[in-house]
C-alpha cells in the first residue's frame, strides 16, 4: 500500500473497511463477495494490531447483555490467521467478540478480508481511533504507531483522522509521562489537561499522583506547579492541596459519570450556597457538534 493509499484509507469509517458500497441496501450488500459469514467464536484470536489496551468492565457487561438478547448486529472484521490457516485474526470489533464470548455464543457474524500486516494495522487503528470512548493513552499509542510503523507525520495523522494538528501533538505528549501517571490517565483518574500540567513538573509522576489524590482542578494544579517552581520552595516536597480546595469523593464520582456519559472532560465546581458551575472541556469542534446533537435529541433540552 502506497503512502497515498494509506492516507486515503484512513478516516473513511468502518463501513468503508467492510466494503459496503455507499447507498447499498442490506440485501445487495449481503450478496457480494465481502458479505458477512458466521464464524465460530473459538476460531478467532485477538488482533496483533489492536491499539486498545483497556476495556471498561461495566460497558462490556452492558454490551454482553445486549448481545445475549439481540445477538451481534454489526459484523466484526477478521483476516485469515497468518499463524494458523484454520483460524482467524481479529482486526476490528474486539468488544463485540468479547461480549459474544461472555454471552456464550458459538458463532459471530464476520467479514473476512485478505489484509497484509500494514493494512491490518491501518484498519485496526481506523476503527478504534474514531471511537469517542478510547482513552487518551490508547489514542496516543495509536497515533505513535501510525507515525512509527506507517511513517505518517503528525500533520498527516491529523488530516486522515479529522483531528487538529495541536490535538495530535498534545495527545502524543502524554506518552512522555511515567507509567504510573499514564495509568491514571487511562483509568480516567487524571484528565489529559491535568496530565499536560504534570509534564511541566520537576517530578511528573509524583505531581500526577498529587493531582489525582487531592482532586485538584486544572487551575489548582497550575497554581501548585507555580509554587513548586518558586526558588523559595525548591527543596519543599509536594504538599497537600490547601484546606477546602480538595473536593469530596461524591463530586469526583459525579464528574467521572458525566465524563463517561458525554465523552468530554467534565469539571464540577460546587459553591457553599448550593449553586455552582459545570464546565465541559472539548478538544475539537467535532466533539462540540456531537454534544449539541445530543442536546437537540433530548426532548427536555432547552430550545
Amino acid at each position: 500500500m502506497s503512502p497515498a493509499d494509506a492516507k486515503k484509507g484512513l478516516g473513511r469509517g468502518l463501513s468503508a473497511l467492510l466494503g459496503t458500497p455507499t447507498g447499498a441496501t442490506a440485501a445487495a450488500a449481503s450478496e457480494g463477495p465481502r458479505a458477512a459469514r458466521l464464524i465460530a467464536v473459538g476460531k478467532i484470536r485477538p488482533g496483533t494490531f489492536q491499539p486498545r489496551r483497556s476495556f471498561d468492565a461495566d460497558a462490556l457487561a452492558e454490551l454482553t447483555a445486549s448481545v445475549r438478547t439481540q445477538g451481534v448486529l454489526m459484523p466484526i472484521l477478521v483476516r485469515r490467521d497468518p499463524k494458523d490457516p484454520t483460524g482467524y485474526e481479529l482486526i476490528a470489533g474486539e468488544r463485540r467478540w468479547r461480549a459474544a464470548q461472555a454471552a456464550q455464543l458459538h458463532e459471530i457474524p464476520a467479514v473476512v478480508k485478505d489484509l497484509g500486516d500494514r493494512e491490518a494495522l491501518e484498519a485496526a487503528l481506523v476503527e478504534n481511533l474514531q471511537r469517542a470512548d478510547l482513552n487518551a493513552i490508547d489514542e496516543a499509542s495509536g497515533y505513535r504507531r501510525l507515525i512509527d510503523e506507517m511513517e505518517f507525520t503528525q500533520e498527516r495523522v491529523a488530516q486522515a483522522l479529522g483531528k487538529s494538528r495541536p490535538h495530535v501533538a498534545n495527545t502524543l505528549r502524554l506518552l512522555d509521562l511515567p507509567p504510573g501517571a499514564q495509568k491514571l490517565v487511562a483509568e480516567g483518574k487524571l484528565t489529559p489537561a491535568h496530565a499536560r500540567v504534570a509534564l511541566m513538573a520537576p517530578d511528573p509522576g509524583a505531581f500526577a499522583e498529587l493531582v489525582a489524590r487531592d482532586g485538584l482542578t486544572v487551575r489548582e494544579a497550575e497554581a501548585q506547579l507555580k509554587e513548586l517552581a518558586d526558588p523559595r520552595f525548591a527543596k519543599k516536597k509536594l504538599k497537600q492541596a490547601p484546606k477546602g480546595s480538595a473536593r469530596d469523593a461524591d463530586t469526583r464520582a459525579i464528574e467521572r459519570r458525566l465524563t463517561d456519559a458525554l465523552g468530554l472532560n467534565v469539571e464540577l465546581k460546587p459553591r457553599k450556597n448550593g449553586a455552582g458551575e459545570l464546565v465541559l472541556h472539548y478538544a475539537t469542534l467535532d466533539q462540540f457538534d456531537d454534544l449539541l446533537a445530543r442536546l437537540e435529541q433530548d426532548p427536555k433540552a432547552p430550545r
